[in-house]
């Protein structure tokens, strides 16, 4: 392990009180020089090894630079912090030391404990910034969530980007504020006791503003991703390749204080080493955390199955602290009315939504037809916070062809329950932004590229793909449109308008319920569940001991959901119990619009009406 790497970034330009230091990777090139723009001078590198590097008194905090190659190639830094005027203009040099900060008593959450909010920077707000994300702290606080999820920062072309086409993984967006904003939101978050997930994406760039192969072998032939060759972190050259992402990893913990990290597509980090690249990122971070007494996690994104990402250190796995469950999502979405079409035909309905309430994975061993093979893993042995599962995020609506949301599918009933399916679940629960209040406009797939042969590659790609809905006879909507973009904005109006008010209320409710019952605890080993597939009801029990405290005797709280899936009340039994069942939640009550409420108590083996599309739940406690 190299433990400079630890303490400091050491690639791109970092400041000391000697000056600036640079250091750039490009094993291949005759020669690399230093361009600072404002004073038009021309500074020659020495080459040390794979790297490139000087010590400059020239180069100051706020100030724009090049690299040049091989006498005549301009290129912007790969570690650039800051593209003031875009992927392909000249880099800013950043002092990411000079923040001061405020959250020194800033103690991150236990993972259990989260209760994620995933949100797009651009669409969140009327402004598209980290200030407008901040104006709205106190909105989160209110609503009852304690992680915001911000989907990816690192600069994109032009201003208008879901964020995974970044090309400059190290600098942060410039029209949402940069580095400075970003310190500014994440102070704030902390002072309102919000811990901050960044999504970052290491398993490819974005096309338009990629240099990295100009300086070196960033990729390699071996692999073949959706978006071209892969990053090598396995081939001639690699090293240089990992240590940059792992220093990547670092500075964002470090230098921004982010709290965790959800790591996008990481089955698309194609890695034969002996060590792969996230269990390598994984020593380094617990590294930096017993060094600084931080506590930072990451996340992944997967849709293999594969729980040697989940698994420990000890265990030779990778040592990730959790994962996005898509199929927990997939299930619920066909068990309320959705379409079995795509990467829903895998999906039964109810039975694979118990399945995941029990198992976390639906295919853990399983043969899946889409794929034609045996598909996962059994997650025997993974506690219920290595698994994040959600009703809806970015990619189960934007990559729909018109970007629509439940709500604009689903009845409020049904949407109320959804909700609820989630919130009870033993896993950690995200929602996406405008969720909680029933949001109608889209989320859409948008770019704002300036290249005109790769907007129309967009363009026809989006066709292609959605050339068979409803015959052809609708069109995706132009990605490059800037009233895409507009379309995808949430409307905060609609907060204090019905039926928006109530399930804004609704969520609140949901989410203090989550933080004071036996819910909170996500303990997947104690989960119970009784489906009946014919009637569309599932009834999940959850239990969670009790330990003796000064304030109450030791022993153990159950917790039945009863979820009726049905568009007809049905009958449920409650079961045994040595006294009443008392009601926690209801989510047919007059005060979320819903037709009745169900009794307040109920007697053990005694049955209740759940109404149509609505979610129950009692306690023994």
């Amino acid at each position: 392990m190299n433990q400079a790497l630890i303490n400091r970034r050491t690639l791109g330009v970092t400041f000391t009180d000697d000056g600036a230091c640079v250091r750039v990777w490009a094993p291949l090139a005759q020669s690399v020089a230093l361009h600072l723009c404002q004073q038009d001078v021309t500074i020659p590198l020495r080459h040390d090894g794979n790297y490139w590097q000087t010590l400059v008194s020239e180069l100051k905090p706020g100030d724009t630079y090049k690299f040049i190659l091989n006498g005549t190639l301009e290129r912007p830094d790969p570690v650039s912090l800051a593209q003031p005027e875009g992927v392909h203009g000249p880099s800013q040099a950043v002092d990411t030391s000079a923040f001061s900060w405020t959250d020194d008593d800033w103690r991150n959450l236990p993972l259990e404990d989260y209760l994620l909010y995933e949100l797009h920077t651009g669409t969140f707000t009327p402004e598209g910034t980290f200030a407008g994300i901040e104006e709205q702290l106190d909105y989160l606080v209110e609503l009852g969530i304690n992680a915001v999820e911000i989907m990816p920062v690192a600069q994109f072309p032009g201003t208008r980007n879901w964020g995974y086409d970044g090309v400059c993984p190290y600098a942060v967006q410039n029209s949402y504020g940069g580095a400075e904003g970003l310190h500014q939101l994440v102070d704030a978050c902390h002072r309102k006791g919000l811990a901050v997930v960044l999504d970052v994406v290491y398993n490819h760039m974005g096309p338009e503003g990629n240099y990295f192969s100009d300086y070196g072998p960033y990729f390699t032939t071996r692999y073949q991703t959706p978006w071209g060759h892969a990053l090598n972190f396995d081939d001639d050259y690699s090293d240089s390749v990992r240590r940059y992402f792992v220093e990547n990893v670092l500075m964002w913990f470090r230098d921004f204080h982010i709290d965790a990290l959800r790591i996008d597509a990481a089955h698309a980090i194609h890695d034969t080493r002996e060590t792969h690249l996230l269990r390598e990122i994984k020593q380094y971070v617990d590294e930096l955390m017993r060094q600084t007494g931080r506590q930072h996690y990451l996340i992944i994104e997967s849709d293999q199955n594969e729980t040697r990402f989940i698994q420990s250190l000890a265990d030779q796995g990778y040592g990730m602290d959790a994962q996005w469950n898509d199929e927990f999502h997939h299930a619920l979405r066909v068990t309320a009315g959705g379409e079995r079409k795509g990467y829903y035909a895998d999906y039964n309905g109810i039975q694979h939504l118990a399945k995941s309430y029990k198992d976390a994975y639906v295919y853990d061993g399983a043969y899946m037809p889409r794929r034609a093979r045996i598909v996962g893993k059994s997650t025997a042995g993974h506690a219920g916070r290595q698994f994040v599962v959600f009703s809806q995020n970015h990619d189960h609506i934007g990559n729909r062809m018109l970007g629509d949301r439940p709500s604009q599918s689903v009845s409020f009933e049904m949407q109320k329950l959804m909700a609820g399916a989630v919130m009870s679940s033993p896993y950690l629960p995200m929602l996406f932004m405008g969720e909680e209040w029933g949001e109608l406009n889209p989320f859409q797939y948008f770019v704002s590229h300036s290249d005109p042969a790769l907007i129309e590659a967009v363009r026809q790609g989006r066709k292609r793909e959605f050339a068979a809905f409803q015959g052809g006879l609708i069109e995706a909507p132009d990605a490059q449109d800037e009233q895409t973009f507009m379309r995808s904005k949430l409307l905060w109006s609609r907060l204090s308008q019905e039926p928006h008010q109530t399930l804004f209320r609704y969520y609140q409710t949901l989410l203090a319920l989550r933080k004071q019952s036996s819910l909170r605890h996500p303990d997947r080993e104690s989960v119970a569940v009784v489906v009946d597939d014919v009637r569309k009801t599932l009834i999940l029990f959850r239990q969670h001991a009790q330990p003796l405290s000064a304030n109450s005797q030791a022993g153990s709280e159950t917790v039945v959901c009863l979820m009726n899936f049905s568009k007809e009340p049905q009958s449920m039994t409650l079961p045994s119990n040595d006294r009443s069942w008392q009601k926690l939640f209801d989510s047919a009550e007059p005060q979320w619009r819903g037709p009745v409420a169900a009794p307040a108590s109920v007697a053990g083996c005694e049955s209740v009406t759940v109404q149509s599309e609505s979610i129950l739940i009692y306690t023994n406690k």
